[in-house]
């Protein structure tokens, strides 16, 4: 079965005109069940994260800054988002999600977060509208328990995995790979362990050939026992943020192919949902919703 971390919690109210699409959180499952891809049983409520696993990757002190609600005007802005308690009671459900779905793809193959993919979090900071790393938090919860030795990060979100790769740059046991735009946030970039920067306006033919031919060999030479896929749709051409110019169903073979060689290769796989920002919500609730779908129909 697949298995679907959501919470009411996920959407949680902005102010007015803000550019974060909060909305998408309860659309997705609400089109979902619509269509007949899922039912409610296929969803689960996480609780909230423990703070020993937040400190197994993030800074003390940054997290007492942000569960006090003492992050300054500059640390908030660049998080994007004005912070508050429920803000934070937010992020501790989300990655508690993620680290729920690594636990229930171990069982099932593939397990879904609709939220997720904090990647722009670093150990001391928030940034992008991230303020912990969910993925980066259950990655080493596998890693100190014992649970997985060897951990492939597969991000292909429009915007690097900047938090990801720096948090995990001396880690051998996880693998980090992200394939996003060149002139895209972070201007700044980090270095994954294999890092392809696309320039603007790359379409799906460019996009799914620098997939096709690395993702492959990556799988042979890493040998993961989990992949994390970050299945962001802000590639899209229609993004306001993404500047890439794929289509729909160029979106949609990305995600084909990574469920594919995972399944082939029997590694599980734990997907986040990552960014999407197109002018229309109902663009980023379909391109989202086909990453559910694919996987209904290659899993189960």
């Amino acid at each position: 079965m697949l298995k679907i971390a959501w919470s009411e919690e996920y959407h949680h109210p902005l102010p007015k005109n803000h550019r974060f699409p909060m909305e998408k959180y309860s659309l997705i499952p609400e089109q979902l069940k619509y269509e007949g891809t899922v039912s409610d049983s296929n969803f689960f409520k996480p609780k909230l994260l423990s703070e020993k696993d937040i400190l197994a990757v993030h800074y003390d002190s940054y997290w007492e800054k942000l569960k006090n609600l003492k992050l300054s005007k500059s640390e908030q802005r660049k998080t994007g988002f004005p912070l508050s308690a429920e803000l934070v009671r937010r992020e501790l459900i989300i990655t508690q999600g993620t680290l729920d779905c690594a636990k229930y793809a171990l069982k099932y193959a593939c397990a879904f977060n609709v939220a997720g993919g904090t990647h722009h979090a670093y150990r001391d900071r928030g940034e992008g509208f991230c303020l912990l790393n969910d993925v980066a938090v259950a990655s080493q919860h596998l890693l100190n328990y014992k649970i997985l030795g060897k951990i492939l990060v597969v991000d292909l979100d429009v915007h690097q995995g900047n938090g990801t790769a720096k948090i995990f740059e001396n880690e051998e046991r996880v693998f980090t790979f992200s394939i996003h735009g060149e002139k895209n946030y972070p201007m700044k970039k980090e270095v994954s362990d294999f890092d392809i920067e696309l320039p603007d306006g790359t379409g799906d033919r460019e996009y799914l050939k620098a997939l096709k031919e690395n993702l492959p060999k990556l799988i042979d030479s890493v040998q993961p026992e989990i992949i994390f896929y970050q299945s962001g749709v802000d590639i899209l051409s229609t993004d306001k943020l993404g500047r890439l110019g794929l289509s729909k169903e160029g979106c949609r073979q990305r995600d084909k192919f990574v469920f594919e060689i995972a399944r082939i290769n029997d590694i599980p796989i734990v997907v986040t949902m990552g960014g999407g920002y197109s002018e229309k919500i109902s663009d980023i609730v379909d391109a989202h919703a086909n990453t559910y779908r694919l996987a209904q129909e290659i899993y189960f």
